[in-house]
């Protein structure tokens, strides 16, 4: 119930950033294309999200005969979750993600990358990681957030190409727009998009950490996982979509400076400690 209700707020607050910007932009007419938007992005986000995401990222679904498929069926089964879809990300990049609406209709997704930089006991950790997400219906929220943050800085980046090429342009007295505030509307509302997503993320990824490392008995194959995307991804980075950064058990791409702000993931040396600390309350050691 608390993520469902988490999921309602941001599809709310999402929904204002929308008509914010289409009544900035159109004024009463834009309010109206942007409910529109805004509705139909809230009908989307719900049922699609999930294909929405595979489909940014060129995802490939695989069988039971792959490697990553047979370890996201035998921790699902140890989980006691049903079969997600799994899915091959063609990318050398290494990173790995869930979605779906719900356990029923999860989906892991893995890069080409990932597959081949762990071994068994470093991937059980990750999918252990992406499986605790969907235990605990964050894959919902982490969607919803993905499909409507991508839509809010599209047409954010819409009403910047159209003020540059005359949206200004000797209006403002007949249709009553503001250029200052469709200025501040084009540069806030991609900035409060990451924010609201980097609130959603940060506290469910130690979450997620724990879950997936007392689902695989021991912390170890997930720390280990965690050092090596984290050294290897800033090497190779993943030109990923920054709506859907939050999705990926590592910011796919490095951020300093002011975009530090907008990171969706507590830094990987916090989370490490994190799982050290846990160390004490493991029970057993990793299959591979």
């Amino acid at each position: 119930m608390h993520n469902v209700l988490k999921t309602t707020l941001l599809l709310g607050v999402m929904s204002g950033l929308l008509l914010a910007i289409g009544g900035a932009f159109g004024g009463s007419a834009g309010l109206v294309v942007a409910f529109i938007v805004a509705a139909a992005m809230n009908f989307a986000s719900y049922w699609f999200s999930d294909k929405i995401v595979l489909k940014m990222y060129r995802a490939q679904e695989v069988g039971p005969d792959h490697r990553l498929y047979q370890v996201v069926a035998g921790l699902a089964r140890r989980a006691g979750l049903p079969q997600p879809r799994v899915y091959i990300i063609p990318d050398p990049s290494p990173n790995a993600f869930a979605t779906g609406r719900n356990p029923a209709h999860a989906a892991v997704a893995a890069t080409e990358g990932i597959l081949r930089l762990l071994d068994d006991r470093e991937l059980e950790g990750v999918i252990a990681h992406e499986l605790g997400h969907v235990r605990h219906r964050d894959i919902l929220t982490s969607s919803v957030a993905a499909t409507l943050a991508a839509a809010v800085m599209l047409l954010a980046r819409t009403a910047q190409f159209a003020a540059i090429f005359g949206g200004f342009g000797g209006r403002d007295d007949r249709s009553g727009q503001n250029p200052f505030a469709l200025l501040a509307t084009i540069i806030l509302a991609p900035i409060a998009a990451m924010l609201i997503q980097a609130a959603i993320s940060r506290s469910r990824e130690y979450a997620a950490d724990a879950a997936g490392a007392a689902l695989v008995g021991s912390p170890d194959g997930l720390v280990e996982a965690l050092r090596k995307i984290e050294a290897v991804s800033q090497r190779i980075p993943m030109a990923a979509n920054p709506a859907t950064a939050h999705l990926f058990i590592i910011k796919p791409f490095s951020a300093a400076g002011l975009l530090s702000l907008f990171s969706t993931h507590p830094p990987t040396p916090d989370r490490i400690a994190a799982l050290l600390g846990s160390r004490g309350s493991s029970h057993a050691p990793v299959r591979s």
